[in-house]
């Protein structure tokens, strides 16, 4: 990859092509540099996932998101006005281990929005400019990273395509990682001059969540709206479901009849290594008792995220070594917001582009 001869622009390598990877690799681009992004998965979005089906699409990741930083309104407001919508959820119940609510419904305090017609749009948008320019690199798992063995004062990438090739990308000024802790913390020590920068994510605790999808295409008929319980979203002290929503009440998603179930944090731990037939069955059992839902669906699949919920955040925006030009953001630097992974993406790129 040959660099630009303007002295101040520099070539940088973003791995990860989640919303935190995506608001830095977006502000160091419309600064003038040069950025490639490389994802492991098939499409850019991390938690912000959609499962298709032939029923429609899940959430199971991020179910909604606020908005308090400005910063961030106003990347919403000037690049997606067309795919963020407000779910009018009302109110979310908070439901015992039997379904009835233990606490009022009032409205939420804040807005609850939304992508449409699923939330991978929203990073999807934030991902073509990089997509148009080539410099967006899909199903590519980074395994290790090295000085560039021509220009030693630089950075490469061996990675592994979805071809199984393992081509070498170089040429990089700085490196910034916007994984997940956990994954972040491998890629330093498989990368044997940067196995030392590990050492302050091994304070970084994250939990990891178990996500239900189950659908009913047969309640979609004249006259019954909806099945089971008429609100919405849920949060629940069942010890194996957390929270609960009713997909097909989102905006500009299709109307059978779908729920999202997210299990409880300590159930997911416990059960994480588990067979996701078994914890469907069990998930399913859950949801059952909760809604009163007891027919039997047309689909339902549990899928796992390992590291879905940030226990125990970092405590600062970001890291940013500049001796090194290495680098890393993501929701778990101070939380686990969608709008913390967009604020640590932006915090870091502001700080290698300042003068």
């Amino acid at each position: 990859m040959a660099s630009s001869h303007h002295p101040s622009r520099r070539q940088f390598a973003v791995i990860g092509a989640g919303i935190a990877g995506l608001a830095c690799a977006r502000t160091l681009l419309n600064a003038g540099h040069g950025v490639q992004v490389f994802e492991a998965a098939p499409e850019p979005g991390g938690r912000l996932a959609t499962q298709d089906s032939p029923f429609g699409g899940f959430d199971t990741g991020a179910q909604y998101f606020t908005v308090r930083d400005p910063r961030f309104s106003t990347a919403l407001q000037t690049t997606a006005p067309d795919v963020v919508r407000p779910w009018s959820v009302n109110a979310v119940r908070v439901l015992d281990e039997r379904g009835r609510v233990v606490e009022a419904a009032s409205p939420p305090r804040e807005a609850h929005w939304l992508a449409v017609p699923a939330m991978r749009q929203l990073p999807q948008r934030w991902a073509e400019p990089l997509r148009d320019s080539g410099a967006l690199h899909l199903d590519t798992r980074v395994a290790r990273i090295a000085r560039d063995t021509l220009t030693p004062e630089r950075w490469q990438l061996h990675v592994q395509d979805g071809e199984g090739k393992h081509p070498v990308h170089a040429g990089f000024d700085a490196v910034v990682l916007a994984l997940p802790s956990h994954d972040a913390r491998l890629l330093l020590l498989a990368s044997e001059q940067l196995a030392h920068l590990a050492e302050p994510l091994s304070a970084v605790e994250m939990a990891p969540c178990w996500a239900l999808m189950v659908a009913f295409p047969n309640a979609v008929q004249p006259g019954l709206q909806t099945l089971g319980p008429q609100w919405n979203a849920a949060r629940s002290t069942h010890h194996r479901a957390a929270w609960l929503a009713r997909e097909s009440s989102k905006p500009g998603r299709t109307q059978v009849e779908r729920w999202v179930v997210h299990a409880s944090r300590a159930w997911s731990s416990e059960h994480a290594h588990d067979d996701p037939a078994r914890v469907t069955g069990k998930l399913l059992k859950a949801f059952a008792e909760i809604t009163g839902i007891r027919a039997t669906p047309a689909l339902a699949q549990a899928v796992l995220w390992h590291q879905s919920q940030t226990l125990k955040p970092l405590g600062q925006h970001y890291l940013w070594h500049d001796t090194l030009g290495i680098g890393l953001c993501g929701d778990w630097c101070i939380g686990q917001r969608v709008e913390d992974a967009f604020v640590s993406g932006l915090e870091l790129a502001l700080r290698i582009v300042e003068p």
